[in-house]
């Protein structure tokens, strides 16, 4: 029995197999989360057209999904956060970062999803990339005349400022 990729320590089939194979529904917004990262990871594609909620079909480009999930290594699932998307709930989000390998570079999909509940059965509306926050340097300015900080003895201008 292999271990879920979704992250949760558990099986495939008792974690989100069931949820891939039709056999259950997903209970949270989590778990439908976990189980579309790990139809990415199995090439289960159809679950995620299946598990996008029906009013935003119209655009989804399969094709493009799919060569997406086959030409990307998948590395790790980080669930950041969640809100609301309980079993009682009617809507919910899941701040996740899904990090991949895709032609030979590492990358980090952080994403904000959003889930809707549609007759009792979980869907996914849509996701927005999180961005990351502007670093702010709280270190001394250095001027163009001054001295380069890396210790070379030019002016910050003729060394590290070019």
């Amino acid at each position: 029995m292999s271990q879920c990729p979704c992250g949760s320590g558990k099986a495939l089939d008792a974690c989100c197999g069931p949820v891939l194979s039709g056999e259950v529904s997903a209970p949270t917004a989590e778990v439908l989360m976990r189980s579309r990262y790990c139809a990415f990871v199995t090439g289960a594609v159809d679950f995620l057209t299946e598990s996008l909620h029906p009013a935003h079909r119209h655009d989804h480009d399969a094709a493009a999904t799919r060569r997406w999930a086959e030409q990307s290594d998948w590395m790790g699932l980080e669930i950041v956060s969640i809100e609301a998307g309980g079993e009682g709930d009617e809507e919910g989000k899941v701040e996740f970062i899904a990090t991949f390998k895709e032609k030979g570079m590492v990358r980090r999909h952080h994403e904000m999803s959003s889930f809707k509940k549609d007759q009792g059965r979980w869907y996914f509306v849509d996701g927005k990339m999180v961005l990351p926050e502007t670093q702010v340097h709280e270190g001394p300015k250095v001027g163009r005349n001054d001295p380069c900080p890396c210790g070379s003895g030019k002016k910050f201008k003729k060394c590290c400022g070019r």
